[in-house]
């Protein structure tokens, strides 16, 4: 068996890590493996069926090792037993498959393991200070002397018994919350412990297999603030695809908390998802892919939009309408997309389409516009709008269309794309609206 222990420092004023802080680590500590447990002050994880997915022993050792130091990790100990991992990160010991676990495990102080606590001041009196010792003395009398969980405790940890856990189960929302280790009075300091929730975050999406498109920070004012500062803020980050990329989430939150101003000092920050969705993920390969090289145009929009603001990033979007100048619309660049495609249009589409439409003079029934025009294919009738109402009040109006479209050709300025609109009295009137290439 391969084991893990992630072990968290004590509070400032010397208190043991709290439970939020433990369970966020579990959360996070659920991407590698599916059995991750918490003991005391350590989150402990079971990786041995997960080696093969993360590349090996030393891919998954390094990861691992890389990724618990953004969470405040102490100390990260690898051992057959859960026991003796843990028993190794309180010393220090990172590598519990140097020697055998015996002689590893002999010579650490006796503290190391929770179980002995109790018996501490007793055991010390007969001469005890490594477990090496208190294997050494007979095991009827310590079983006589001593509650039934040392020697168990031990037997454990050395390998002899089983060990029973309780695992972590993936909680179906993510919320987690992080007491910071000292007054924040700055937004944009804010990141450091706000990255700490996110790689939970991400973690949490990993192991479900998905990625969010909105997530919430909250920041708790400390107490000792002003009275018209409020309890806290919060601010609510949106991106326009599912992601759980790290990065890409951190530089959206560092953009947003540089134009936030706090009240007070933060105390607690707490991170909540909003939005869910599955995401799959792309496909590994063995020839390596130059689109992945560099980071995507939706996600450098996003940020671009994150610092100018969203109504300064704008790009087109197409609409299911058929009259041509709401065929599309201009939104912020980090909205999602409407999940409804625009219908292919039958009818002909011209390269250029002029903002307004151009009235053409007549010689007779016949449209005008550098000479007389000769009418190719039409006509294409497009017709309606009367729902759509532009202005409010008493100024407001309907954008209700009635015209037939028509390919025209003229000697001079080449080939044309016209329409005919009916006026009042039945009369009509021609307007040049765009232009092939």
């Amino acid at each position: 068996m391969l084991w893990a222990a992630l072990l968290l420092p004590s509070r400032p004023d010397g208190t043991p890590p709290s439970a939020e802080a433990l369970q966020g680590l579990a959360v996070w500590a659920l991407q590698f493996t599916p059995r991750v447990t918490v003991c005391d002050e350590a989150v402990l994880m079971e990786v041995q069926a997960s080696v093969r997915l993360f590349g090996g022993k030393t891919a998954l050792h390094d990861q691992v090792v890389h990724e618990a130091a953004d969470q405040g990790v102490k100390a990260v100990a690898w051992a057959g037993t859960s026991l003796a991992a843990l028993a190794l990160a309180r010393v220090g010991v990172d590598n519990g498959f140097k020697r055998a676990l015996p002689d590893l495990l002999d010579s650490l102080p006796m503290g190391v393991l929770s179980a002995v606590g109790p018996h501490q001041a007793t055991l010390a009196r007969l001469g005890c200070k490594t477990l090496g010792d208190i294997r050494r003395l007979p095991r009827g009398g310590v079983s006589r002397r001593f509650d039934k969980e040392l020697l168990a405790a031990i037997d454990q940890a050395y390998g002899l018994l089983p060990c029973v856990h309780t695992w972590v189960a993936l909680p179906e929302r993510f919320a987690s919350r992080l007491e910071l280790m000292s007054r924040v009075e700055t937004a944009p300091a804010l990141l450091f412990g706000a990255r700490r929730l996110l790689q939970q975050l991400c973690g949490w999406l990993a192991a479900r297999h998905c990625g969010t498109t909105a997530y919430t920070l909250r920041w708790a004012h400390d107490s000792m603030r002003a009275r018209d500062a409020g309890e806290g803020g919060e601010l609510t980050i949106r991106t326009a695809t599912p992601t759980r990329d790290l990065e890409h989430l951190c530089r959206l939150l560092a953009e947003h908390l540089a134009k936030v101003s706090l009240a007070a000092p933060v105390g607690d920050l707490e991170l909540r998802a909003d939005e869910v969705v599955s995401l799959q993920a792309a496909s590994a390969s063995l020839l390596p892919d130059p689109a992945q090289d560099g980071e995507s145009l939706q996600l450098v929009l996003e940020r671009i939009a994150a610092r100018l603001g969203p109504d300064r990033v704008l790009r087109p979007v197409l609409v299911d309408d058929h009259r041509v100048e709401w065929m599309q619309m201009w939104q912020p660049a980090a909205a999602p997309r409407p999940r409804k495609t625009a219908a292919i249009k039958t009818m002909p589409q011209p390269s250029w389409v002029l903002p307004e439409p151009l009235k053409l003079a007549t010689r007779g029934p016949r449209p005008m516009y550098q000479g007389v025009l000769l009418l190719l294919t039409g006509p294409h009738r497009v017709e309606g709008g009367w729902w759509h109402r532009i202005g409010e009040g008493e100024a407001a109006t309907t954008a209700n269309v009635q015209r037939d479209y028509w390919v025209a050709l003229s000697e001079h300025a080449g080939v044309l794309w016209i329409y005919q609109e009916r006026l009042a009295n039945d009369e009509t009137a021609w307007y040049l609206h765009g232009v092939f290439a």
